[in-house]
């Protein structure tokens, strides 16, 4: 069983022999009228969520409790007070039912959420070694992936993560909170081509887009000056440009880096992978340069238990347990 409770959504997933038997998630609508995450009110949320969350993911699986051989549940990173609820549920199943603990890193199953197979295409998934561009709304990163256990990082942001470049976007915009779905929807009828926004010059394969995120708000208010109602006027194209400005950053990088390995099986992972307009930008790009491509369904882009399983299920093959006294963190590395 893998539980996730990370920021704000309360998850627990059923794994048998790396196929996923059930996936249930709750989210926290209360977030939305705050403009962003509150971590007491997840805290507390998650703690009312939990239970319900176990019992249903059992239910949909067909599975007993004492059935489960193993518990797996994020350590890290996330907000401490929603992690150590995940943690300390996870911790009393494993010592009530005598079973191994299981502690996941949640970036790394980010990038494991590729190894889920479709119901409709269970071979459709990626082979060793692989790339893997990882886009949430605090991390941006790619990684080389050799096996389940051996992933590294060649390129990470520098500051803002990619989902955050959207979200402020958002919110600068006018937008409420989570705003990068908005600025995707909007941007399917928009023309990306009508503002240009300027792509950071970072050495390497890391990112930066704290820049990006100055030239909009300036460019915002500068127009804003001469029309009041210029956002409201040309929204869509607003959204459209600032979301390809985004996709271009990160796929420029993911080509320099497809190019400096030599690795043809290329993944897309994490929240933003959601980003339909980042979705079909791949694909297209995959297409163009010879690439295997690879994309979770949207239910596994997103935060989810399913993932923290099935990266526990590869844990639970190498034997790899935690005590019972290992702790949660904010912001450990892999």
């Amino acid at each position: 069983m893998g539980i996730e409770s990370s920021c704000d959504e309360t998850a627990a997933s059923v794994c048998l022999d790396g196929k996923i038997l059930s996936n249930i998630v709750a989210g926290q609508d209360i977030h939305s009228r705050y403009g962003g995450v509150v971590p007491e009110l997840a805290s507390r949320a998650h703690l009312q969520n939990i239970v319900p969350v176990v019992d249903q993911a059992l239910l949909l699986s067909q599975t007993a409790l004492s059935d489960i051989d193993a518990i797996a549940f994020t350590q890290s990173p996330g907000l401490i007070g929603s992690l150590l609820v995940g943690a300390q549920f996870a911790k009393s199943l494993a010592f009530t039912q005598n079973i191994p603990l299981i502690a996941v890193h949640h970036m790394q199953a980010h990038v494991l959420a590729n190894l889920i197979a479709s119901p409709d295409r269970p071979a459709e998934v990626p082979y060793f070694p692989f790339l893997c561009l990882t886009v949430s709304g605090g991390h941006t990163q790619i990684v080389v992936c050799t096996s389940p256990s051996d992933l590294k990082v060649i390129g990470e942001t520098t500051d803002d993560a990619a989902g955050e470049a959207f979200d402020k976007s958002a919110k600068l915009l006018g937008l409420p909170y989570p705003g990068g779905p908005l600025i995707d929807r909007h941007a399917q009828s928009g023309n990306a081509a009508r503002y240009t926004f300027p792509e950071p010059r970072v050495p390497g394969l890391d990112f930066s887009f704290s820049g990006l995120k100055t030239a909009i708000l300036y460019f915002i208010q500068n127009e804003k000056a001469k029309d009041p109602d210029f956002v409201t006027k040309n929204l869509s194209d607003i959204c459209a440009s600032i979301q390809g400005r985004i996709i271009s950053i990160l796929l420029n990088k993911l080509k320099m880096a497809a190019s400096q390995t030599g690795i043809r099986q290329v993944c897309l992972a994490g929240g933003v992978a959601a980003n339909k307009g980042l979705r079909k930008a791949f694909e297209e790009t995959g297409k163009s340069l010879g690439w295997k491509t690879f994309i979770p369904e949207m239910g596994y882009c997103t935060d989810n238990a399913a993932m923290i399983a099935m990266t526990g299920y590869y844990k639970f093959l190498d034997q790899d347990f935690s005590p019972l006294s290992v702790t949660v963190s904010a912001r450990a590395s892999w």
